[in-house]
This record gives C-alpha cells, structure tokens and sequence, in this order.
C-alpha cells in the first residue's frame, strides 16, 4: 500500500469541493493506488506530468476534477510515497 502526505492548501482545496466532488475523488484515489500497486495508470485517469511544474503531475478524477500530486522519499521500502499537493477544478488549479 503507498503512503501518503498532504499539504495544507491540500486541505483546504478538499474542503472546498462538495461532497459529491469529495466522493468522486476518493473514488479516484481507489483506482490510483490500484495502479500505482499494477505499475501503469489506466488511461481514465489521464496522470500525466504538469508543463512548468517539473517533477509534479495532475490525475483527472471528474470531467472538470483534478489533483495535483508528486512523487516523494519511500517511507515504507519498495512502496511509492505520494505527496498530495491540491485538487479542485480546472478553474481553481494552477
């Protein structure tokens, strides 16, 4: 199981979605981390790498849903630690 840390602005982005957003990223998150075990993203997702943020990525959880991520130090060997850095939508990400 990867591990996982959040931002603040993280936080705050998450409390700014409804809660159908809410549940439709947890969704999201679901799939990721089961693709994050299988080593390949299902295309669904869309994660691709953010032009001029080099080393971060957004994965698409909704039609207008994404979250801004990066990848950081292994806390646990061999699993990928995620570090969760906002989400929302595409008028209120960068």
């Amino acid at each position: 199981m990867p591990t996982y840390t959040t931002t603040e602005s993280f936080w705050r982005d998450l409390r700014g979605l409804t809660v159908a957003q809410r549940v439709a990223f947890r969704r999201a998150v679901e799939q990721f981390v089961d693709d994050l075990r299988a080593g390949q993203f299902r295309a669904g997702l869309r994660v691709k790498g953010i032009q001029g943020m080099p080393g971060c990525f957004e994965m698409t959880w909704a039609g207008d849903g994404r979250a801004i991520f990066t990848y950081g130090a292994e806390v646990r060997p061999g699993e990928r630690h995620i570090i969760w850095l906002a989400v929302g939508t595409h008028s209120n990400l960068p």
